[in-house]
């Protein structure tokens, strides 16, 4: 075999750059690929789009399995083509458009239903699709249409109509002069609706910067409520022992109550007896107070009583130290 050196440098330079230009289509396409693309591609028709977008999620049971990825008209009807990858689709499965967040972000929700593999090439039809009426969008047009109105001229319009028609029999008069005052009020309240529709803009504008929060509350939202149904069966266990507990305690005092009644009744009893005689135990208590003490005293010096006799010794044998007054009480700490 040649060399590549000893080739024709034109032909091999072609070549190369056919490889190159095949690796970059490639590389461009590879999501359109069927093996290592995004997917299976499926068309739907809806009545209208309601807001939906190229790379809006398509979702299963909430799971995320593709995106779309185009929108076009088709008659009166709204193609939309998306790609689904690792969930089946069958041929009675229907697509609805969905609000995903609450400043109007959508999302195809496909339900898998069916007894066979729905045909990429068959588009789903109408009757198998639900589209979503979007509140924002309405409240949206409703203001540009209100905003470009010329209240002035329309009051001065129905003004004019009810001055023509002030001849008309009363009850059309009454109707008009009605007209006319509705289109005054709407006219002097100019300002006002102006500034109303600029505050809802701005609200719309404040909830738009807001929109991750928005997502990660849901979110928080949502794990709270998965959390909450894993400890379903505990806070159940709970309740239900709470309730055997408070039917025991229940059972316990009905069957104590006979017990207890006389035991109270009793209770009762003395209670008042020591009430009667409270003005007794308080005397007897200072009483036993200076008693007890002295006990302490004579017994505190060891395992034996401290005991005075007074008189028990004629005076002739008496030391010299017996006082002249007679008998007197040992000194406190011992002695005589």
């Amino acid at each position: 075999m040649k060399s590549i050196s000893e080739r024709n440098p034109v032909a091999v330079g072609l070549i190369g750059l056919t490889i190159l230009i095949l690796i970059g289509l490639l590389t461009f396409y590879s999501g359109d690929l069927p093996i290592i693309g995004g997917g299976t591609t499926y068309t739907a028709l809806f009545t209208e789009d309601a807001g939906l977008t190229p790379g809006n999620e398509v979702r299963v049971a909430g799971v995320t399995v593709g995106k779309v990825t185009g929108l076009a008209l088709d008659g009166n009807r709204v193609k939309v083509s998306f790609k689904v990858k690792g969930a089946w689709v069958g041929n009675a499965s229907t697509v609805q458009i969905k609000i995903k967040t609450l400043l109007g972000d959508k999302y195809l929700a496909l339900d898998p239903l069916g007894t066979g593999t729905q045909n990429p090439g068959q588009t789903i039809p109408a009757s198998r699709t639900t589209s979503p009426f979007d509140v924002t969008q309405a409240f949206q047009q409703l203001g540009q249409t209100i905003g470009q109105l010329n209240t002035t001229q329309l009051a001065q319009s129905l003004e004019a109509i009810s001055t023509a028609f002030s001849n008309t029999p009363p009850y059309v008069h009454k109707a008009l002069t009605g007209l006319s005052a509705l289109s005054q009020t709407i006219s002097s309240q100019d300002t006002q609706l102006a500034k109303l529709f600029a505050g809802t803009n701005q609200i719309t504008a404040s909830l738009s910067a807001e929109d991750s929060h928005f997502q990660q509350l849901l979110g928080d939202g949502n794990l709270l409520l998965a959390e909450l149904r894993e400890r379903q069966q505990a806070i159940s266990s709970l309740l239900t022992g709470t309730q055997s507990l408070a039917t025991q305690l229940s059972g316990l005092v009905n069957d104590d109550n006979a017990q207890l009644t006389p035991t109270l009744r009793s209770l009762d009893q003395v209670t008042t007896v020591l009430e009667e005689n409270q003005a007794n135990l308080t005397k007897a208590l200072s009483l036993a107070g200076p008693y007890y003490r002295l006990l302490g005293n004579s017994l505190g010096n060891g395992r034996w009583f401290d005991v005075y006799l007074c008189g028990l010794i004629p005076k002739a044998y008496a030391p010299k130290e017996v006082p002249a007054t007679g008998c007197e009480p040992p000194k406190p700490g011992g002695g005589s």
